[in-house]
């Protein structure tokens, strides 16, 4: 019975060591996470020049319409569709960023309950046969 308790105090050892080794790189992924976000900041000021762009092209439409009566309606058209664009992109971004899961969160729960099975192993079985201590 004690190889068995040796074995399962290895085990679980071994086993806790992986799982806060796991844990760390878990934290460690999160802070590339805000890595990513000051990328994606660079990203968006990328695209803001970009949108600077596309105003320009909104005024060079609206020169072309200015002599007839549909300036209006056109100018109104391309800023009710850059609007929906832009809001619906950031709404796509702001939920894939906020909801998304916490990075190896599924490996740490695997590890949690395989460290529980090592521990439940460690504990001496539970049996109907009397321990017999008398013998060397």
């Amino acid at each position: 019975m004690a190889l068995r308790q040796s074995v399962g105090d290895l085990a679980c050892t071994l086993l806790s060591i992986v799982r806060t080794r796991l844990e760390l790189f878990s934290l460690e992924a999160s802070e590339q996470k805000a890595n990513l976000i000051a990328i994606l900041g660079l990203a968006f000021g990328a695209l803001l020049f970009l949108t600077l762009a596309a105003l320009v092209f909104s005024i060079a439409v609206a020169l072309y319409f200015w002599p007839t009566d549909q300036r209006y309606l056109a100018l109104g058209f391309l800023a009710l569709l850059y609007a929906v664009l832009g809001l619906g992109l950031f709404w796509a971004v702001r939920r894939k960023l906020l909801f998304s899961p916490m990075p190896f969160s599924a490996t740490v729960d695997e590890l949690r309950r395989d460290l529980m099975l090592v521990e439940r192993l460690r504990d001496p079985p539970h049996s109907d046969w009397p321990a017999n201590k008398d013998l060397p």
